[in-house]
């Protein structure tokens, strides 16, 4: 016996837009949460960049102590 497909069988349009919509909502969620994680990021990198320099004028410093003493 044969079996024939059902030529309703399928997706509505109501399930498609639904899908869709999801899709959006997901991908604004994943892109808000990327911007905030890179503007954290872009914090952190200013903020190392300033301690490495203020150590680095500080070490500097105290190494032309050292070398004028004669060590």
């Amino acid at each position: 016996m044969r079996k024939f497909r059902n030529p309703k069988a399928g997706f509505t349009l109501i399930e498609m837009v639904l899908v869709i919509a999801l899709i959006v909502v997901l991908a604004a969620v994943l892109f808000i949460s990327i911007t905030q994680y890179l503007s954290k990021a872009d914090t952190v990198k200013y903020v190392a960049s300033h301690v490495a320099s203020s150590f680095s004028a500080q070490n500097v410093s105290i190494n032309s102590n050292f070398i004028s003493l004669g060590y």
